[in-house]
């Protein structure tokens, strides 16, 4: 793991302020540490520039807190959520991560435009990506 961490993966504000305690079990660190390595650090080696997670792994009731959909990958350990500051460079980013699976440098299961590219949600099933490209309003 060369640029991102697990706990960077779990670090989230709201956990901190309500006392949720958002530490992931063995298999879940071992789905996020899959996640890094086979796409975040990939990706930000390909950027050349800082990646910021907006929020990863979730427990379940940290999920419920900020209104996560029950079948979320991120409870799963299996997604992030990231941004490069603005919505047209989230779009760069996004459009060069489409670019990297293209050139078969990765698979991802799920790359979502969130909200005009807002943000980025990025997947990873291990042995079953889909390889969806979605765009959400």
């Amino acid at each position: 793991m060369t640029y991102f961490t697990i706990e960077e993966l779990c670090a989230s504000d709201t956990a901190r302020r309500r006392g949720i305690d958002n530490r992931p079990s063995a298999a879940i660190a071992g789905k996020l540490q899959t996640l890094i390595e086979q796409l975040l650090d990939p990706i930000r080696a390909a950027w050349g520039a800082p990646i910021t997670v907006n929020s990863g792994y979730r427990c379940p009731k940290l999920n419920a807190a900020v209104g996560g959909v029950s079948t979320s990958q991120h409870l799963k350990g299996e997604a992030v959520d990231i941004t490069v500051g603005s919505p047209a460079d989230n779009k760069r980013l996004f459009d060069r991560i489409v670019s990297l699976r293209d050139e078969g440098r990765i698979a991802f299961d799920q790359l979502i435009d969130e909200s005009g590219y807002k943000w980025i949600h990025i997947s990873y099933r291990a042995g079953s990506n889909r390889n969806q490209i979605l765009h959400l309003k």
